[in-house]
């Protein structure tokens, strides 16, 4: 197996500076991440959940590579669920994991036969098996002191859940950066929040990771989050800037202007009240911001806020 820089070296001069570009930006929206939800904190352990794909690989290089200049301390763990998929390629992660020098740990549970057993051929076993797994992580996490449960996904995973959930759930809600357990013992982070997947699979093309494709839900080509998926891709094809819109109006919400009495007192707002409005606003319409691929990238990368 070649080392896991090695075929960069190879490539030309012009190949070379979109890479570093790639993997600046990358790191610098990470660290942006980072500090903004204040993820990781002095004397961190991290559990990166690692399955094979893409987006996992990604963020344990991204976390690797700031972990040596961070102003803080923090330990990375790379874990991986093997699921006694059929023809899961097991010795993979655990050669390529002993190519980059971390510690790892490989947890074995059959839970595809679990999953096939319960869910009927051709219906959705994602959250069957989410659930699943999420069980097993918690209870290794907690056997194991760690404290902060890391996971990869990015910026477009955040963008579909919202619409997945307003579509099909009735609900404003999608996957947040930092979140705690519904037991209340573990803490999960998603570093990548702020990353395309489309600078992700390029960054992973160019890293040549070894991908293990997810036999148990990929071959499932009709799920909701596929049409999801298409129907962004084609705003962002027809309009570009949107998505960038979407996603900085998550951070953006005016509670007064939904009709969820529960964030906002809707009943007990008076002449008297001092909370003040604009009954008749106008739509608040901006040309999108859009980021260029190059932009800020010669900036130095100031990550992890600390107290």
């Amino acid at each position: 197996m070649t080392t896991a820089n090695s075929h960069i070296d190879l490539l030309d001069k012009k190949s070379k500076t979109n890479f570093n570009k790639l993997q600046k930006r990358l790191r610098r929206q990470v660290g942006e991440a980072i500090a903004d939800f204040n993820m990781i904190e002095e004397g961190d352990k991290i559990m990166v959940c690692l399955s094979g794909g893409k987006d996992s690989y990604t963020l344990l290089e991204i976390l690797m590579g700031l972990q040596k200049s961070a102003p803080v301390n923090f330990e990375l763990v790379a874990v991986n669920l093997d699921q006694k998929q059929p023809g899961f390629p097991e010795e993979v992660l655990p050669n390529y994991l002993k190519s980059v020098g971390v510690p790892y740990e490989i947890i074995e549970e059959d839970t595809y036969s679990v999953v096939k057993s319960i869910i009927p051929e051709g219906k959705t076993t994602c959250s069957l098996c989410s659930r699943l797994r999420r069980g097993i992580i918690y209870s290794w996490a907690e056997k194991n002191g760690i404290t902060k449960i890391a996971l990869g996904h990015h910026r477009d995973d955040i963008i579909e859940t919202l619409f997945l959930n307003m579509f099909f759930g009735g609900k404003m809600k999608s996957m947040p950066p930092k979140l705690k357990s519904d037991d209340g013992k573990h803490i999960v982070i998603r570093p990548l929040a702020y990353c395309k997947e489309k600078d992700i699979a390029k960054f992973a093309k160019l890293k040549e990771f070894p991908i293990i494709p997810c036999n148990l839900c990929g071959s499932q080509e009709n799920l909701q989050r596929k049409n999801i998926k298409m129907m962004l891709q084609d705003w962002d094809r027809k309009y570009p800037g949107r998505i960038e819109t979407i996603f900085k109006a998550l951070g953006n919400v005016a509670p007064s202007h939904l009709t969820d009495t529960n964030l906002f007192d809707f009943v007990g707002l008076t002449q008297e009240t001092t909370e003040q409005d604009t009954l008749f606003d106008a739509p608040d319409i901006q040309a999108p911001d859009i980021e260029r691929d190059d932009e800020n990238d010669s900036q130095s990368i100031n990550i992890i806020k600390v107290g």
